[in-house]
C-alpha cells in the first residue's frame, strides 16, 4: 500500500506547516481498519495564521485580471488530470472507495470544476442600465475570505467544487476537510501553487467541528460554504448569521426515485443501484425511496435482487471491486441500526442486510441491501441512512406518488422514470427538489447547477449559478447632467 502520510497536517501560506499542540487524530482506511496518516488538529494560532494568509493573497489575487486567474485553475485541471491515477489511490485509501471509482468521479469531476471555472473567469461581468440621460453600472466583486467546509464522501471533488468558483471570483479560500478524510485536500493545496496560485490563496487546516466553528466565527470571514448533514447545516447557519455571513449550504436528502409502469426496467434497475449503491450509498442525492407502479413491482424487484446479487464486494484498491467499505465503523454501526429498524417495522428484506462473512476482516463492510414492502412512515422510508439501504415502496397513480415524494421535510433531488416525455417533465415540474432527473439519476456534471430546496439547503454549486454566491454586486449611478435641490 502506498504511503499516505502527508509531510504535515497544514497547508498554509503556500507551504506544509504543522503546530503538535492541536489534538492529534489518526485517519483510518475503511477497507482494514488500518491507521494510514497521524495529524494534528488546527491550533487557534493555525487558523489565524491560515486566515490571514488568505486575506493577503486574496488582495494579490483579486487584482490579477480574470484571464490570468482562469490561467492558473486550467493549469491546476491538467495537473490533477495528470496525476488522476496516484490522486484516486489516495482517494480510495481516504475513503475507501472503489478504485475503478475514484478513477472516474472524484479528481477528474474536480479538474472538470476548476477548467469549467477557470473558463469562465474572465466573462464574469455586470451590466450597464440606461436612466435617460444618466445610466447605471453594476459590476461584480469578490466577498473575501471564504470557508470550506467538507464532507467525507467525495473530498477531492468537493474541495474542488467549493474551490473553482470561490477562486474563479476572485476569492482566497480556507478549507477545513472532513476530520475521516484529511488527505486529498491537501494535494489540492499542493497543485494550486504548482499551478501559480499566490501562497495563501487556498489554505486547508485539519479539524472536526470546534475548528470549523473557529474558521465561521472569524471577522476575516466573508462567506462559509458547506456540505454535510442538515444538523451540521443548522449549526454552521447559525454561527453564519451571528456575522451576517454569506452561505451555501449542500445539506442531505430522502429523494425519491419514481418509476412508471412504461419505464424501461433494464434502464430503471440500473439508475436505482446507481442511486444506492454507487459509493456504497454514501452520497447526499442517492434516491434512496424508489417508487414503484403495482403493475411492474414484481418484474423489477425480481430484476433489481437479480442484479445486486451479482456486487462485486472487496478489496477497493482491485479494479474489479465495485462496492467498498462504509467511511467508519460508526457508520456502519448507524447503517445497521436503520436495517434492524426496517426489519421490526415489518419491511422484508430481500437481499443484504448483513456484514460480508468472508476476507473483509477489519474492514467496514455492508451489504447492499434491498427492503421491499416498505411504507411511507417506516423510519427507513423518513430518515437519511447514508449507507447501501434501498426502501421499495408502491403506488397506482401520478397523483398519488407525487404526494407521496414531496412528503419529506428534504428536497435535495429526485428521478422519475417514463416513456412518455410529457409525463416525465410533468412529474419533475411537480417534485420539490433542486435536483431532478429524467431516465437517469445522479449525474452532476458541473455544468448545471446543484442544490436543494426545503431542509436539503440554500444556494446552488456548479455552473454560472454559483458565481451569484461568491460575488457581490456593486452599483454605480452616473449622473451626466446638474443637481438640482430645493434650495
Amino acid at each position: 500500500m502506498n504511503s499516505a502520510q502527508p509531510p504535515a497536517s497544514h497547508f498554509v501560506g503556500g507551504a506544509y506547516i504543522e503546530d503538535a499542540a492541536g489534538a492529534p487524530f489518526e485517519c483510518i482506511y475503511p477497507a482494514t481498519g488500518e491507521v494510514i496518516a497521524r495529524l494534528h488538529a488546527a491550533t487557534p494560532a493555525i487558523i489565524e495564521r491560515a486566515l490571514v494568509s488568505a486575506n493577503r493573497a486574496q488582495k494579490e489575487w483579486a487584482a490579477l485580471a480574470p484571464v490570468a486567474r482562469g490561467r492558473v485553475l486550467r493549469r491546476a485541471a491538467d495537473i490533477l488530470r495528470e496525476r488522476n491515477q496516484e490522486l484516486s489511490e489516495l482517494e480510495t485509501l481516504d475513503t475507501g472507495k472503489p478504485i475503478q471509482e475514484t478513477l472516474v468521479a472524484d479528481a477528474t469531476s474536480g479538474a472538470d470544476a476548476l477548467e469549467y471555472f477557470g473558463g469562465i473567469a474572465a466573462s464574469i461581468t455586470g451590466e450597464t442600465i440606461p436612466l435617460g440621460q444618466d445610466f447605471a453600472f453594476t459590476t461584480r466583486e469578490p466577498l473575501g475570505v471564504c470557508v470550506g467546509i467538507g464532507a467525507w464522501n467525495y473530498p477531492t471533488q468537493i474541495a474542488c467544487w467549493k474551490a473553482a468558483p470561490a477562486l474563479a471570483c476572485g476569492n482566497a479560500m480556507v478549507f477545513k476537510p472532513s476530520e475521516l478524510t484529511p488527505l486529498g485536500a491537501l494535494k489540492l493545496a499542493e497543485i494550486l501553487i504548482e499551478a501559480g496560485a499566490p501562497a495563501g490563496l487556498f489554505n486547508v487546516v485539519q479539524g472536526a467541528g470546534e475548528v470549523g466553528a473557529r474558521l465561521i466565527a472569524n471577522p476575516l470571514v466573508a462567506k462559509v460554504s458547506l456540505t454535510g448533514s442538515v444538523p451540521t447545516g443548522r449549526k454552521v447557519y447559525a454561527a453564519a448569521a451571528d456575522g451576517i455571513r454569506h452561505v451555501t449550504m449542500e445539506l442531505g436528502g430522502k429523494s425519491p426515485l419514481i418509476i412508471f409502469e412504461d419505464a424501461d426496467i433494464e434502464n430503471a434497475v440500473s439508475a436505482a443501484i446507481n442511486a444506492n449503491f454507487y459509493s456504497t450509498g454514501q452520497i447526499c442525492s442517492n434516491g434512496t425511496r424508489v417508487f414503484v407502479h403495482e403493475d411492474i413491482r414484481v418484474d423489477f424487484l425480481e430484476r433489481l435482487a437479480a442484479r445486486t446479487a451479482n456486487a462485486r464486494i472487496g478489496d477497493p484498491l482491485n479494479p474489479q471491486t465495485n462496492v467498498g467499505p462504509l467511511i467508519s465503523s460508526a457508520q456502519r454501526d448507524k447503517v445497521l441500526a436503520f436495517i434492524a429498524a426496517g426489519r421490526a417495522e415489518g419491511a422484508r428484506l430481500v437481499i443484504g442486510g448483513g456484514i460480508p462473512q468472508d476476507q473483509h476482516s477489519g474492514g467496514f463492510f455492508i451489504e447492499p441491501t434491498i427492503f421491499d414492502g416498505v411504507t411511507d412512515d417506516m423510519t427507513i422510508a423518513r430518515e437519511e441512512i447514508f449507507g447501501p439501504v434501498l426502501s421499495l415502496l408502491s403506488f397506482k397513480d401520478e397523483a398519488e406518488v407525487v404526494g407521496r415524494a414531496n412528503g419529506t421535510e428534504f428536497g435535495l433531488a429526485a428521478g422519475v422514470f417514463t416513456s412518455d416525455i410529457k409525463r416525465g417533465h410533468r412529474i419533475a415540474a411537480a417534485l420539490e427538489a433542486g435536483t431532478c432527473w429524467i431516465n437517469t439519476y445522479n449525474l452532476t456534471p458541473v455544468e448545471m447547477p446543484f442544490g436543494g430546496v426545503k431542509q436539503s439547503g440554500v444556494g446552488r454549486e456548479n455552473a454560472r449559478a454559483a458565481i451569484e454566491h461568491y460575488t457581490q454586486i456593486k452599483t454605480v449611478y452616473v449622473a451626466m447632467g446638474d443637481v438640482e435641490a430645493p434650495y
